[in-house]
């Protein structure tokens, strides 16, 4: 196969040999050797400014990109990255096809998100005290501090033993509201996440707030049932194996796990640190696309407010 590159790569091969100690054959013919005009060859040759020019701008710029990506140790995508880039000081506002070009020009890779092959059904003893899918996937409709979904997830430690994470979060808004890791999978802790719930936002909460989960032995014990009626909190279950009825708290379960590394920890107290950390970000300073370029906190307070944080008018 004969492969016939660009004019500009000629050109620089010639530059090149034109330089080269010894050379004996002139720039007329280089070019009719590689099929190119001599004028092409000395408009890309006075061009040389320009070009090193353009080069240090665009290598400029992609500091600043990596410096977004790594920010607080945690990789992100192009539209993370750009909505990193407008919390700088001054803001940066680039455009997202240049992001992507500078990212494939400077080796910079995305993270990619693995599918999950691990899904765990808890199928312990349960009891009877199903609730019906009051939430039928209403996700957003209503409203911040209206649908709280919740969900437990295994994270595997150094010693190949597991910590378990319970996680309530608000779907309007998409922070997360109350969390706990444990060491076992009793049922205490989940309770635990629901009374931090209360604790630190019982009075931001809806009068008639649902709280939505899958049909696990947690969630239908009847000191949980006991716990949501007291705090006035109605009952939703996702059907049964059915996880989109929970996607949310799917999605963010396995973004976490993405990005976070435990394969150093030991304990759970390892872990808790870990997961402490990266929840403190996800709420703070990982921004969503969708949630108007802002952070799940930043977001709750611009629907309370109607104050959006950032006043950007000009794109580059």
């Amino acid at each position: 196969m004969i492969i016939n590159p660009p004019p500009n790569v000629k050109f620089e091969v010639i530059n090149k040999m034109t330089n080269k100690a010894g050379n004996l054959i002139s720039i007329k013919q280089l070019c009719e050797i590689a099929g190119v005009s001599r004028s092409g060859y000395y408009t890309w040759q006075k061009a040389e400014r320009i070009r090193q020019e353009r080069e240090a701008q665009d290598k400029a710029e992609f500091d600043k990109i990596l410096q977004a990506y790594t920010f607080r140790g945690y990789d992100k995508g192009g539209r993370g990255i750009y909505m990193r880039l407008l919390r700088h000081k001054p803001p940066v506002v680039m455009n997202l096809k240049k992001i992507y070009r500078l990212m494939r020009k400077f080796n910079l890779k995305c993270p990619i998100r693995k599918a999950n092959p691990y899904r765990r059904m808890l199928k312990a003893l349960k009891e009877n005290n199903y609730a019906k899918n009051l939430l039928n996937r209403e996700f957003k409709r209503h409203g911040a501090r209206s649908i709280l979904l919740t969900d437990i997830t295994y994270l595997k430690r150094q010693d190949g033993r597991f910590s378990y994470l319970s996680a309530i979060m608000d779907a309007g808004t998409k922070e997360i509201l109350a969390h706990v890791v444990s060491p076992s999978l009793e049922i205490d802790f989940v309770l635990e996440t629901i009374k931090l719930l209360i604790e630190n936002h019982g009075a931001e909460l809806k009068t008639d707030a649902l709280f939505h989960s899958d049909q696990g032995s947690h969630y239908t014990s009847h000191k949980l049932v006991k716990l949501l009626n007291d705090s006035k909190l109605r009952r939703s279950m996702s059907r049964r194996a059915n996880c989109w009825d929970n996607a949310p708290q799917e999605s963010f379960f396995g973004h976490m796990k993405e990005e976070i590394d435990i394969s150093s920890c030991i304990t759970n107290e390892d872990v808790k640190k870990v997961v402490d950390d990266w929840i403190d970000y996800y709420n703070n300073d990982r921004y969503q696309w969708e949630l108007a370029k802002l952070s799940p906190r930043e977001y709750y307070e611009y629907v309370v407010t109607g104050i959006h944080p950032l006043k950007i008018t000009k794109v580059n």
